[in-house]
């Protein structure tokens, strides 16, 4: 069995305020395989359509749309990658 992953870059787990950078398409579909979703799973999970939803995930996958932050928020928590969103204040 494989155990390959791709790796997902820094700049795209952080709060969108401290300079989040847009994933690639390779880095949305690793994240969706992480988080354990088929495509028709990951649309609903973020409330996108029954219609037209597994084409707006594959458009993410392809690099033809951008996801939104938030969406892509969702997925990274599911797949253990933490909650980006929310500022990491270790200073405390």
């Amino acid at each position: 069995m494989n155990d390959f992953y791709t790796h997902i870059r820094k700049e795209c787990l952080v709060p969108w305020i401290n300079g989040w950078q847009q994933p690639t398409g390779v880095e949305v579909r690793e994240v969706i395989r992480r988080a354990g979703l088929t495509g028709r799973e990951a649309a609903d999970l973020v409330g996108l359509s029954e219609k037209g939803g597994g084409r707006q995930i594959r458009r993410w996958i392809s690099g033809e749309s951008h996801i939104p932050y938030a969406a892509w928020a969702i997925f990274c928590e599911v797949a253990g990658l933490g909650k980006i969103w929310a500022a990491d204040d270790q200073s405390s």
